[in-house]
C-alpha cells in the first residue's frame, strides 16, 4: 500500500514538471527568434537617438486601436523590468482622422509629466468605457476629472510644440514603413509585432526582451 509520502510525491513531481513545461515554453520564444519570422532587420537601420548610449525601443501604437489596448498591461510589467541601458519610447500613428486627435492626446499627457500614470487610464476610458476623448471638449474635461488642469491641457494641446512632435511622429512612422499597430523597434534595426511571435500580446515581451540582448551584443564595443 503507497505511503502518504509516496502519494505526496507522485503528486508534487508531476505537477512541478507542468510548471516547468510551462516556463520553458513562454522562454522559448525569446530564445528561438528567427530572422524573418519573429523580427525582420530594418534594410535601412536609422541611429537611435542615443547612439553609443541607451539601446532604443519604440513602441508605434495609437490609443485608439483595441490591439494596443490589449497590449498595454503586458507593456507595463515589461517596463517595470526595463533595463539601465534601455531606453522606451512611443510614438502614436495616425491612420485615421480620429487618431489624429488621440494622438495629441498622448504628446500633451507626456508633455506634463503624465503619459506613465495616465496612459493606462485613456485606453480604459476608450475601450471599456466607451469615452469618445478624439472630442478636444470631451477630453480637457476627462484630463480634469483625472486632476490635471484643464486650462494647462488646453493650452499644451493646442502649443507649436505639440504639432511639432506630431509632424515628427508622421516622418517616423513613413521612416519605417508603420503599416499596422502595435509595432515594435528595436534599436533602430530590429521590428517585431505579437502577429509575429504567434499573436499573443503576453509572449512580445519576450521577445522584445530577447532582441534588446541581441541589439547589444551588435553595438561596436567602446
Amino acid at each position: 500500500m503507497p505511503t502518504i509520502r509516496s502519494l505526496t510525491r507522485q503528486l508534487v513531481w508531476p505537477v512541478a514538471f507542468a510548471f516547468a513545461a510551462l516556463a520553458f515554453a513562454a522562454a522559448a520564444p525569446a530564445q528561438e527568434l528567427q530572422e524573418g519570422k519573429q523580427y525582420v532587420r530594418v534594410k535601412n537601420p536609422a541611429p537611435p537617438a542615443d547612439l553609443g548610449k541607451k539601446i532604443e525601443v519604440i513602441e508605434f501604437f495609437s490609443y485608439g486601436c483595441p490591439h494596443c489596448a490589449d497590449l498595454e498591461p503586458e507593456m507595463q510589467g515589461w517596463l517595470k523590468t526595463l533595463p539601465p541601458d534601455v531606453q522606451f519610447r512611443r510614438v502614436p500613428v495616425m491612420f485615421q482622422d480620429r487618431w489624429v486627435a488621440l494622438a495629441k492626446i498622448y504628446y500633451t499627457l507626456d508633455a506634463l509629466g503624465e503619459e506613465s500614470r495616465l496612459s493606462p487610464e485613456v485606453f480604459k476610458a476608450i475601450h471599456k468605457n466607451g469615452v469618445n476623448l478624439s472630442s478636444d471638449k470631451v477630453f480637457f474635461d476627462w484630463a480634469a476629472s483625472q486632476g490635471l488642469d484643464r486650462k494647462k491641457v488646453e493650452d499644451m494641446y493646442n502649443s507649436f510644440a505639440i504639432a511639432g512632435k506630431m509632424n515628427k511622429a508622421k516622418t517616423e512612422a513613413q521612416q519605417y514603413t508603420v503599416q499596422s499597430v502595435p509595432m515594435v523597434v528595436v534599436d533602430g534595426k530590429f521590428v517585431t509585432a505579437s502577429d509575429k511571435v504567434g499573436g499573443s500580446h503576453a509572449a512580445l515581451p519576450p521577445a522584445i526582451s530577447a532582441l534588446v540582448v541581441k541589439a547589444r551584443a551588435e553595438r561596436p564595443k567602446s
